[in-house]
């Protein structure tokens, strides 16, 4: 089984071809890197770029992977959570083609796509496992039993890790995106004494809160004038913050779950301070980590491929049905 994967749930295009015996066949990615000019993603352009991109980015993959249309099996497209106009570029080229091709459609959960990325490699997970899903707009700690199996265990009451970094990036004048700006400066800082707290830590519990260090920070930013030598030491105070919150919240939770295998998901997940230091903590607790390439932390159509594969060749059938879902709880989800 040929399938085509299309993510838009934000800024990215991002198209793959996966197959249930060959494996990835070929994955490509247009990034919107002129969201950077206004700070953030800006809805409506992202939608036009979508719009834009979408079919001449599926024809480049095809044409290098050798793949005809008729070649494909089913097309998996993310139908949320996400910005609805995106999402909507996304779900209405994947219908309008796979009717046009007979094939069937499948609305793929975007969260679901990260949870399911590291199988993509070749040292891939079994079930069940531990997972950090930590990205722009979402933190929580999940434990997955298989495919749709997904129990949350905790997530942020407010601001999502990625957050975090954007909007303290910003604050510090560092551009966008927000976690390989911090990241940048942080290497050039050291720890000189400016403690920033670590939320939630103090308390039994999985949730995460960054709100609240964001705020730290700005108040740390403007207590003195701001040189390059100050903006990095607070990069690096805020980055070490934001890992230890992360390392703090997943020893509970292996220890709680008793899992020996914990995946790390999400944009933020290609931060290499915080794979250190998940690294230095599960061979203290002999558990093994995993993660996907730092091209699948970001958003991709190859996470969104594999995850329609397995849950077409498990046996969910399509419907038929139009729709996307920008708010869609991870825990509605079901096996196929």
């Amino acid at each position: 089984m040929l399938v085509l994967g299309i993510e838009t749930s934000c800024d990215d295009t991002g198209v793959a071809l996966y197959d249930d015996k060959e494996g990835l066949k070929a994955h490509a990615l247009f990034s919107q890197v002129r969201h950077a000019a206004y700070g953030g993603v800006v809805p409506e352009l992202a939608s036009r770029d979508h719009i834009q991109k979408l079919l001449p980015v599926i024809d480049a993959l095809l044409q290098e992977s050798k793949t005809e249309l008729s070649d494909l099996s089913a097309i998996a497209y993310t139908a949320g959570p996400g910005l609805a106009g995106a999402l909507l570029v996304g779900a209405a080229l994947a219908r309008a083609l796979a009717f046009a091709l007979a094939i069937p459609a499948l609305g793929i959960h975007h969260l679901e796509g990260h949870l399911l990325a590291p199988k993509l490699e070749a040292d891939a997970p079994d079930f069940p496992f531990l997972a950090l899903l930590v990205s722009g707009g979402h933190t929580l700690l999940a434990d997955v039993q298989g495919l749709g199996r997904y129990t949350i265990l905790g997530e942020s009451r407010d601001d999502a890790a990625g957050e975090a970094f954007d909007k303290s990036a910003k604050a510090l004048g560092l551009g966008y995106p927000g976690g390989p700006a911090i990241s940048a400066a942080a290497a050039q800082g050291h720890d000189a004494g400016l403690r920033l707290p670590r939320p939630l830590t103090d308390r039994p519990g999985l949730d995460f809160s960054f709100s609240g260090l964001k705020t730290a920070l700005l108040q740390a930013a403007r207590a003195q004038p701001l040189d390059d030598i100050r903006r990095a030491h607070l990069a690096y105070a805020l980055q070490d913050a934001i890992v230890d919150t992360l390392v703090i919240k997943c020893r509970r939770a292996l220890l709680a779950t008793g899992h020996t295998r914990l995946v790390i998901a999400g944009g933020v997940g290609a931060n290499q301070t915080l794979r250190d230091r998940l690294t230095e903590e599960t061979q203290n607790l002999k558990v093994a980590l995993y993660y996907p390439r730092p091209a699948f932390c970001t958003d991709n159509g190859a996470m969104i491929a594999y995850a329609g594969c397995q849950r077409l060749v498990a046996g969910q059938t399509d419907r038929g049905e139009f729709g996307i879902r920008p708010r869609w709880p991870l825990n509605e989800l079901t096996p196929p």
